[in-house]
């Protein structure tokens, strides 16, 4: 009996023992530095909200977090490299509403939905419908009574083909039911400047940009294309208050590769829902004109998957094809 007891703890200790060495092998994570990888050029809004997000982590990991602007492919180039990166925690992706676009744009070279292993919704910001001065229109019910009168007449710009100034702006035309023609540009700057000109009578724009042009009566607000009326814009209307139902909103969201850990992406989702309520950031993305967010995973995945499937019936309709 006493020779079976000893042999019992003789077991007991040595299976301890071995956890305990396999737990002091394993390394604390983060032991090393992030990359978060953004799909994007650098100074663009995504840009901006990957540092500040960097700069709150790295104080949390206390291991330095670096963003590597990957872009080309209209953020396909830099999300594929985030996709195929080992799912350790140690590459990160931030990514805008492209993202969704893209997926209905191209055949990609990843799954927008089963390759990727979703964190949390970031936050969004909307889009102004905006026009020059002299189309005789203030709001919404105007521009489409205007269009259908004068057929022909009015021309809309937007950031290039396949953007989701483009595809708001076909999205307003489907529900809608006008025929305002597209006039694309490489960038949502040109077109702006075109429509400040002159040159185009409407472009869907975003807030940063559009919100100093409107203060200045270089150009009217007519709406915002989110749900809801925006806090830095809340004395214009949204287009859903014409158009009940209509919705695009430029947004933004964190994910990592698919397989990654289910304490990493906790860990992640659970940090980025405490910065985003910080007060400072609030205040450093309200005036990007962002409404911070955060959630759930499974509310990331929802929003990606209805905003492909949304661009890619409005691209289907409209038979909008891919530049090159």
């Amino acid at each position: 009996m006493g020779m079976t007891i000893k042999v019992i703890f003789s077991f007991f200790f040595l299976a301890f023992g071995n956890v305990a060495a396999c737990l002091a092998a394993t390394p604390v994570y983060p032991n090393k530095a992030i990359r978060i990888i953004v799909p994007l050029a650098a100074g663009g809004q995504t840009d901006v909200v990957a540092r500040l997000l960097t700069q709150k982590l790295t104080e949390t990991f206390n291991q330095p977090l670096v963003v590597d602007n990957r872009s080309g492919g209209g953020g396909s180039v830099g999300t594929e490299t985030a996709v195929r990166a080992n799912p350790d925690g140690y590459t990160m992706l931030v990514v805008a509403s492209t993202y969704a676009a893209n997926a209905a744009l191209h055949k990609l070279p990843y799954d927008p939905v089963n390759d990727v292993t979703p964190i949390a919704f970031l936050g969004e910001t909307g889009f102004v419908v905006s026009v020059h001065p002299s189309v005789p229109v203030k709001s919404i019910k105007d521009l489409i009574a205007y269009e259908k009168s004068n057929p022909g007449k009015l021309n809309y710009g937007s950031g290039g083909t396949g953007s989701t100034t483009h595809l708001a702006t076909e999205l307003f035309n489907q529900m809608a039911g006008t025929r305002i023609a597209h006039v694309p540009y490489k960038g949502s700057g040109p077109a702006l400047n075109d429509l400040i000109g002159g040159q185009v009578q409407l472009v869907t724009v975003s807030m940063p940009l559009a919100i100093p042009q409107i203060k200045t009566n270089r150009v009217r607000g007519l709406a915002v294309t989110t749900a809801k009326r925006s806090n830095a814009l809340p004395d214009i209307p949204t287009v859903a208050d014409a158009i009940p139902g209509y919705e695009a909103a430029s947004w933004f969201a964190l994910f990592g590769p698919k397989g990654l850990p289910r304490d990493i992406a906790r860990r992640w989702n659970s940090e980025i829902n405490r910065i985003l309520q910080l007060p400072d950031v609030i205040e450093r993305m309200a005036g990007l004109g962002i409404d911070p967010s955060g959630g759930s995973p499974d509310r990331l995945l929802e929003v990606t998957r209805r905003e492909i499937a949304k661009w890619q019936k409005v691209v289907k309709i409209a038979n909008i094809k891919p530049e090159g």
